[in-house]
């Protein structure tokens, strides 16, 4: 989703989708990331940095690539972006925990908006794969995103303006029920505790006003299908799914 840091660890630039090939069959087996969890050091990544690209890198390229295709008739009104798949280093330069590397491979699918970078405009689809560490313990991490999970100022503004509005505002919130109802869970990088200043504490959509961006979580991802090419029609149902509130964001507040 919008926002997400990026690309393809030891350096060098981001895979590009036909490095990949056409056609997505599969990631390779989580028990990479999980080894990269205990050894999250240069010298163990560039090691098995082959088994990054190649089970990984490359096949979030070809995943992205088709998804696009795939996903192109859900955005009659829209065109989506190249596919970025993120870089695996940390910016570690503001940050206490110098680990080099994330335990997870990303990549997004953005609604192209002139000039503007994918990370900046709302996400057709976002997909990431690994590992975290979750009370102590290493556990898998698979998901699919949507919409923009971070809104700069001026984006934030337009967004609770559209939500003020009786017909815009009543039109999001409706498609947010259909799909918290589908099983999509809606989230943002920072919400509110309380409503936004000058905004009725009453107000009907006063939830997704504290909101400081609008992203959907897809249902959870069944175990191992990341493994297979089943994870293609998958994420194509969640991302038609997730369309019709992508291109609401992306007209009124992208």
């Amino acid at each position: 989703m919008a926002k997400a840091k990026a690309g393809t660890g030891g350096g060098g630039s981001p895979p590009r989708a036909e490095v990949a090939g056409t056609r997505f069959e599969g990631f390779a087996s989580l028990r990479f990331f999980e080894a990269l969890a205990k050894s999250p050091t240069r010298e163990w990544f560039m090691a098995h940095k082959s088994e990054y690209e190649q089970g990984f890198a490359q096949p979030m390229a070809a995943l992205l690539a088709e998804l696009r295709q795939k996903l192109d008739r859900a955005y009659p009104d829209c065109e989506l972006g190249e596919p970025k798949v993120f870089r695996l280093n940390r910016d570690v330069r503001f940050s206490a925990d110098k680990t080099p590397y994330k335990t997870a491979v990303s990549g997004v699918l953005a609604v192209k908006r002139g000039l503007a970078k994918p990370t900046e405009t709302p996400a057709a689809m976002y997909v990431e794969l690994g590992v975290e560490t979750a009370g102590g313990k290493v556990v898998p991490r698979r998901m699919a995103g949507f919409g923009l999970y971070m809104m700069d100022a001026p984006q934030l503004a337009r967004f609770r303006a559209a939500l003020l509005d009786e017909g815009s505002g009543a039109e999001v919130a409706k498609l947010v029920l259909g799909l918290e109802k589908r099983g999509f869970a809606i989230g943002a990088a920072e919400t509110l505790k309380s409503a936004p200043r000058g905004v009725d504490p009453g107000h009907p959509r006063v939830a997704l006003l504290r909101h400081k961006g609008l992203a959907l979580m897809s249902p959870a991802m069944p175990a191992r299908l990341h493994e297979s090419r089943e994870l293609v029609p998958w994420l194509v149902e969640q991302g038609k799914l997730a369309a019709p509130l992508v291109r609401w964001l992306t007209f009124a507040v992208g």
